[in-house]
């Protein structure tokens, strides 16, 4: 774990995150479908679902949805958020301990949360909570969802990701903590994964650079030294980028999806 409060480190932050950090693509509801049978019936536990926004995804297909958050703020914003489905249900847990019941989904999900997991205690977490739905003693499908921001491909995404490194103290520790393959084979085991990789992006004016950078668990907060210096040089950058007074916040969305075994 990158800090003892992990689990609190955006307790300060939801308002930001909530207007400002990106969904994910529909495609991905097809990508599940197709590599991992999911249906409108699958129920589905949404891991670290923060403040709701890969739970709706699948809310909208028509899915039961549990909402497993341990952050108390992130929880009740994503109560907020999700209040108009019937079929969300918010819990309060972890992905080492959902207090979900045994065998009770036939998904596991998990989004940008799932790089503050303790891999083997939230592994073996989610074989007991999954359904046996496979051969060999495996049981239910994992997917991991990650919003990756693009970071080189123009020179305002390169600007950007510059004054990452230079003023948010955190980040590149943060950032080595991201899905890897090698973590994410740690995590399967012997069970096997495939990925998908599906474009996303977000328009932002000033006002929406300014809260999406904010909403980083690693940027400077109010009162801190570096934070009116950095919000300086990115109103610098952004005035050197942005078209129609916009700018462009690119990403790539990976899905990883396999099963895990018993034991692996």
């Amino acid at each position: 774990m990158i800090a003892s409060d992990s689990k609190e480190r955006f307790s300060n932050r939801v308002e930001d995150y909530v207007r400002y950090r990106p969904g994910y693509p529909r495609e991905v509801l097809d990508v599940l479908r197709e590599g991992c049978g999911l249906t409108a019936e699958s129920v589905v536990a949404d891991v670290g679902s923060g403040t709701g926004l890969l739970t709706q995804l699948f809310l909208e297909n028509g899915n039961l949805v549990y909402g497993v958050e341990p952050n108390a703020a992130m929880r009740d914003a994503g109560e907020q958020f999700l209040e108009k489905y019937p079929h969300f249900c918010s819990v309060a847990g972890s992905a080492e301990a959902t207090t979900l019941p045994d065998a009770s989904a036939d998904f596991v999900v998990a989004g940008q949360a799932f790089h503050w997991f303790e891999l083997n205690a939230a592994r073996a977490e989610f074989i007991r909570v999954l359904r046996s739905g496979g051969p060999g003693g495996q049981g239910g499908w994992v997917a991991v969802i990650w919003n990756e921001r693009v970071s080189d491909r123009t020179a305002f995404q390169r600007e950007y990701a510059a004054l990452l490194r230079e003023y948010c103290d955190d980040y590149a520790k943060v950032a080595e903590t991201y899905p890897q393959y090698a973590r994410l084979s740690e995590f399967f085991g012997r069970g096997a994964f495939a990925e998908k990789l599906l474009p996303n992006a977000q328009v932002f004016d000033f006002d929406g650079l300014r809260g999406r950078l904010l909403s980083s668990s690693y940027a400077p907060r109010a009162g801190h030294a570096k934070h009116e210096p950095m919000l300086a040089a990115l109103r610098e950058i952004f005035d050197r980028h942005a078209v129609d007074r916009r700018v462009r916040f690119e990403y790539q969305t990976h899905v990883y999806y396999g099963r895990l075994e018993a034991g692996g």
